[in-house]
């Protein structure tokens, strides 16, 4: 039993004011893990202290010393590794690939941000102008269960790379992958105040960071529901708001797909991260003349995809994070199969020789109309629904019937045609024939999807200001 009972604030690992204990849980096994001692206003109101004692010294920072600060942070999440791999198997229940990658991924975006910031024009001339570009000031981070570490270190490098120093409130059924990267961070030996990590309930210490008036800048990661809730508070302030909300990407299939090549790809969009993913494709959009033989390789797909313990290196879907989420999942497999929609794979309840955990059948339906729940909705859970078009400017407007763009997905053969399609499609970023990740192209979504964007140059301007002095002589 893992009792995490301290937060951090100012350089150093303190009790909060807030005495609510939490329990964390193995989704895996339904077992109690541990308990986290959460933090509430108060707690969130002394971090953002904190974080603006330390802004004036630490924005005036160079270049070459946050570099070297990013490289140090990259270095102390290696060294924890293994020990956060082992956290995100047993707290998530991540499966053994997709945890490791999880883990690798969390110091990853720390250098990466080291390697932006290298030769980021801070300042630039623009007519008889100096454009200086200038740290916004507190920036308040707040991040999700399904990659906790990765937001974290993410969000928290871009702004400390800008100059910003910070306050983050990841979620509190993540504290124990929370406390690894914590220790790791801390190892660092950053200044004290430079980034401060508050565990606690969005409606106590998220509601605080979002609506205080010396948070400069906020960074979301969540629902689209949430996030509309956030930037209406933000509004109060004038804050500046980066969103990254919720997904219902397409996979737009052209007829001229090679199947043996496009069905794994489109398997494994919509069930990466066990179907917790916001960039999940769970909409399949298949022509209408290949639907029965697209329909037979899925089945033969699917059967090869195995959900279930983590640990078993065969599983490629975990467990569902909490019981709430499964609860979720199911339901919309209800309402999918009282829509009308045609299961062709999966369904309600555990998947076989499964007795305990929070786990869900792989689902796959067909028969699927863009205006059924399934396809609207996002589901944040494996489950698929394939959708036939008639033509291609058909597929372009089902992909678009939504209220959705974070990501789409197109395969073809023709990658000219291909290119020409996801032209069209209303999304912040679109994969042809691949499932690839560029760290250094912009991330976010059109739409109720977000807005701004994160990751590379564009990551980091999101956490500064552009400010034109006239009047002094160019070099």
């Amino acid at each position: 039993m893992k009792i995490i009972d301290t937060i951090y604030l100012d350089g150093a690992f303190v009790t909060p004011h807030g005495d609510e204990m939490f329990d964390l849980f193995n989704p895996a096994t339904e077992q109690v893990i541990g308990r986290v001692r959460l933090a509430d206003a108060q707690d969130a109101r002394d971090a953002i202290a904190s974080a603006k004692r330390a802004f004036p010294a630490f924005s005036r920072t160079g270049r070459h010393e946050r570099i070297d600060m990013l490289k140090r942070m990259h270095a102390a999440v290696v060294a924890r590794e293994d020990a956060l791999y082992e956290a995100i198997t047993e707290e998530y229940g991540a499966p053994v690939s997709r945890g490791r990658w999880m883990a690798q991924h969390a110091s990853s975006v720390l250098l990466e941000a080291a390697k932006v910031l290298q030769d980021y024009p801070f300042t630039r001339r623009i007519g008889i102008a100096e454009v200086v570009m200038q740290p916004l000031g507190v920036a308040g981070l707040i991040t999700p269960w399904n990659s906790d570490a990765g937001f974290i270190c993410g969000k928290l490098a871009a702004a400390l790379a800008a100059g910003c120093t910070a306050v983050i409130k990841p979620s509190e059924m993540s504290a124990i992958q929370t406390r690894i990267v914590t220790e790791a961070l801390h190892d660092a030996g950053l200044p004290p105040g430079v980034f401060n990590i508050v565990t606690g309930r969005g409606d106590t210490v998220g509601a605080e960071i979002a609506s205080h008036p010396d948070v400069a800048k906020l960074s979301f990661t969540g629902s689209t529901a949430v996030g509309k809730s956030i930037l209406r508070t933000a509004a109060e302030t004038l804050k500046r708001v980066t969103l990254e909300l919720g997904g219902k990407s397409p996979v737009v299939i052209l007829d001229d797909a090679n199947f043996d090549e496009a069905v794994p790809l489109a398997i494994q969009a919509g069930l990466m991260n066990s179907g917790q993913a916001c960039i999940a494709g769970t909409r399949i959009l298949v022509p209408r003349a290949r639907l029965a033989e697209f329909e037979a390789h899925v089945k033969d797909a699917l059967a090869q995809v195995r959900a279930g313990d983590p640990r078993d290196p065969l599983t490629s879907v975990g467990p569902m994070v909490s019981r709430k989420q499964w609860e979720r999942v199911q339901r919309y497999i209800r309402v999918g199969i009282d829509e009308g929609a045609r299961l062709i794979a999966g369904g309600e309840g555990r998947p076989d020789g499964v007795d305990a955990g929070w786990f869900v059948r792989p689902t796959v339906f067909s028969d699927v109309v863009n205006d059924m729940t399934i396809a609207r909705e996002e589901i944040f859970g494996p489950v698929l629904s394939i959708i036939a078009y008639d033509d291609t400017p058909d597929a372009i407007r089902i992909a678009n019937d939504t209220n959705y763009g974070l990501q789409a997905y197109v395969m073809s053969r023709d990658i000219d045609r291909a290119r020409q399609v996801a032209a069209q499609i209303d999304a912040g970023r679109v994969l042809v024939n691949t499932l690839a990740h560029e760290p250094a192209a912009p991330f976010g979504g059109f739409k109720q999807s977000g807005i701004g964007r994160e990751y590379g140059t564009f990551g980091l301007e999101a956490f500064l200001e552009p400010k034109a002095v006239l009047g002094v002589t160019g070099a």
